[in-house]
């Protein structure tokens, strides 16, 4: 969990191949890189000595064989598509599901490769996809997955004539996705080898976390075998659980379960050219990528015209270019150039005034917090916590400290995660009145009457003025005396050390910390973060019956009891009369510019969804003429 904390560090610290294999893929562009699994044959891999300028050069390829598949072209782009043009800071790192790190990558991931089911960002809700149903055994361990036989792996090649073509690029169908290829995908994501990152989340999965744990040179066709995953047929899909387990469907929508193609991947392997480079992959999500998409300056992606399901938006073809700075995006999105883009810092207030009807705040799923040690000689009476918590004024916090760029919170689990509740629906939120008469029924009587307690922060000048801000507010609302908090500013790596459960005499009494989902489920937050025993517990917070209800709520697999019974576990932390093991402050926030003619919802978790944005073509082009 600690490498969870650090990739929220930075808030606290405010193609280029030669063009030589260039040339032969122009050599072996038309080339599909895909066999029939469904009968039973081989790649067939072909190596062969070319003549380069003169040089032998040795060229390896995959030759497609003969597959006889029944896809016809659901979707076709129209003379004048509708194109979405956004940008990305900088690139993006491989496109491979089981190895994705960047959220560039994911952005792309997200609309080229189809997942077992789909997040619904809108109703905050998880829909079939490659699965259109599936279902658990009656002990909680076996979920069977029915999958859609009209998905299929496709692979964009340049040509102005074949079927498919999209403006001088034909999209080729070759094989439906099947069983097996999610299969394979969960036993590589598994496999030590790959070095998928975030891995545990799948140890949910028997035998993962074994085969994990195993010597690379161990990882053999039957070490593998005992993941739980298997194919009983080209169509259905079984995952066995290490325990009953119902926010696993929201793993489910994630990268590192999305289907590859195992033929493809083994048989680039060992050589010099990746599997999911623009000349080589083969995807299956409702967008395809363009193969003339290696220069580095832009990607394109265009619909799929194979895909089975129902666009929600228009969008035909989406434009991303990569930019150096938040400064070139916005300058293009000034020009009508691009359709979104991010606001930049230095920029902000300005931008705030002037396009505020264009403004959207999109919060990330991640949430700091002032936690409290529940051995402190103050901090282990709850009046105490709930008296410090309901004094501090969120909002002036978000202003002053963090520029208006987070939501403040109130309780723990933030917007877009499955089973939170609606933000300012649950918690005591800031309470002056309350505060004060907690702490006078908290045995102290007065705050000025408390001994000296610690406040540990990290090094960085934003946690030093936020620690300095709620030391105010302490002051103003509960007349603490400056010198009794006490602010000590440490290393990150120092204050994760000295707030372990078992740092001993180090630990202070309250320090700032931030989570950040690792799947968009209510689990993810009040089970592995608050649990007394299935989470670090660096509270130290003593087991009582909310920890029995989140184990109970983590195995129902009815959402609509899900909901409510997350809505009690957070009202049992966080109410007027709640335990408080810690004092929730913020999620950070995003400001995102759009012009008029887009309407979407951005993705609070994961990828962007491009096939659900919408754009009024005929008011772009007449805002762009102006």
């Amino acid at each position: 969990m600690n490498s969870q904390l650090e990739r929220y560090r930075p808030l606290w610290e405010h193609l280029h191949q030669g063009w030589l294999k260039r040339w032969l893929f122009l050599i072996l562009g038309g080339v599909a890189l895909f066999s029939c699994r469904q009968q039973g044959e081989a790649p067939l891999v072909v190596t062969q000595v070319t003549m380069v300028e003169g040089q032998e050069v040795i060229v390896t390829r995959v030759v497609r064989q003969t597959v006889q598949v029944q896809a016809t072209p659901v979707a076709t782009e129209s003379p004048s598509p509708v194109e979405l043009d956004i940008s990305f800071s900088g690139t993006f790192s491989r496109l491979d599901p089981q190895v994705v790190e960047d959220e560039n990558a994911i952005d792309i991931i997200e609309n080229i490769f189809v997942g077992l089911t789909r997040f619904n960002h809108q109703a905050v809700t998880i829909e079939p996809a490659l699965a259109t149903e599936w279902q658990v055994s009656d002990d909680g361990l076996t979920w069977t997955f029915h999958l859609r036989d009209d998905i299929f792996w496709v692979q964009a090649v340049v040509s102005e004539t074949a079927l498919g073509s999209i403006r001088g690029m034909a999209v080729e169908p070759l094989r439906p996705v099947v069983a097996g290829d999610v299969v394979y995908a969960i036993q590589r994501a598994c496999d030590p080898r790959t070095r998928t990152p975030d891995v545990f989340i799948l140890f949910i999965i028997e035998g993962c976390e074994a085969v994990h744990g195993l010597a690379p040179e161990a990882v053999t066709p039957e070490a593998l075998a005992i993941v739980g995953a298997r194919a009983a047929n080209d169509t259905t899909l079984e995952v066995r659980l290490q325990q009953p387990a119902a926010y696993f469907l929201a793993i489910t929508t994630m990268w590192p379960l999305r289907p590859v193609p195992a033929d493809v991947v083994a048989a680039l392997a060992a050589g010099e050219e990746a599997w999911d480079s623009p000349e080589n992959i083969v995807t299956s999500g409702p967008f395809v990528l363009s193969p003339r998409s290696s220069s580095g300056a832009r990607t394109v992606l265009h619909r799929n015209p194979y895909w089975p399901l129902p666009f929600h938006g228009n969008v035909e073809v989406v434009n991303v270019f990569h930019l150096e700075s938040e400064t070139d995006a916005y300058l293009l999105w000034q020009d009508r150039n691009l359709d979104l883009s991010p606001v930049p810092l230095a920029e902000q207030t300005n931008i705030v005034n002037q396009y505020a009807s264009r403004l959207d705040l999109a919060p990330t799923q991640a949430v700091f917090y002032l936690a409290y040690n529940f051995d402190s000689p103050v901090f282990s009476v709850p009046a105490v916590r709930r008296a410090f918590g309901a004094a501090i004024d969120r909002e002036r916090l978000v202003r002053e400290v963090q520029g208006g760029r987070a939501l403040p919170m109130r309780h723990f689990a933030p917007p877009g995660v499955i089973g939170a509740p609606p933000v300012g629906e649950v918690g005591a939120g800031y309470f002056p009145d309350h505060a004060r008469a907690q702490m006078a029924t908290s045995g102290f009587a007065d705050c000025r009457l408390m001994p000296p307690v610690t406040y540990l922060v990290s090094s960085s000048d934003l946690a030093l003025q936020q620690a300095e801000l709620l030391r105010e507010m302490w002051n103003e609302e509960l007349g603490c005396l400056e010198e009794q908090i006490i602010v000590e500013q440490v290393q990150f790596g120092t204050l994760l050390a000295h707030t372990r459960p078992d740092a001993g005499a180090v630990r202070p009494d309250m320090w700032d910390l931030g989570w950040a989902s690792y799947y968009p489920d209510e689990n993810n937050w009040v089970g592995e973060v608050l649990h007394c025993q299935d989470s670090e517990n660096r509270q130290r917070r003593p087991c009582s019956q909310v920890d029995d209800l989140i184990r109970s709520v983590a195995a129902n697999h009815n959402l609509g009891e899900r909901w409510e019974l997350y809505r009690q576990i957070e009202r049992l932390f966080f109410a007027e009369d709640g335990i408080e093991p810690f004092t929730p402050l913020y999620a950070p926030a995003n400001y995102v510019l759009r012009h008029p003619w887009l309407v979407y919802t951005p993705a609070l978790f994961g990828g962007e969804q491009y096939d659900t944005y919408y754009i009024d073509p005929e008011i772009k082009e007449l805002e762009r003429s102006r």
